[in-house]
């Protein structure tokens, strides 16, 4: 399951070319992927963008959340997880899908 999301999360970012991937999963293992979004009118990381359509598709907490990237992860997107599931782990892995880091509460 938690390789799944790291599937899933490269192929969100590949799929548009996007800087960045993310997916995360919910209390039920429903999977939610995202890329970033950078609109000159909007901006959004992959994992916010994941974390708001679990929440908007009725989601009541987060297991887990993995995202893609060159960079790692920014506080506020942990931020946005812990907000939705303060017990989810977090995994970063690189864009060749190497995980990079495990981050747990």
């Amino acid at each position: 399951e938690d390789l799944k999301i790291i599937t899933l999360a490269r192929a969100a970012r590949a799929r548009v070319m996007a800087s960045e991937g993310a997916a995360v999963r919910d209390e039920t293992g429903r999977t939610y992927a995202a890329a970033a979004v950078a609109l000159p009118s909007l901006r959004l990381s992959a994992l916010h963008l994941a974390v708001a359509m679990a929440v908007s598709s009725g989601a009541s907490s987060l297991e887990a959340a993995a995202l893609v990237n060159d960079d790692g992860p920014d506080p506020a997107d942990l931020a946005a997880v812990r907000d939705a599931g303060p017990d989810a782990v977090v995994f970063f892995a690189a864009p060749d899908g190497t995980l990079k880091a495990t981050l747990r509460p």
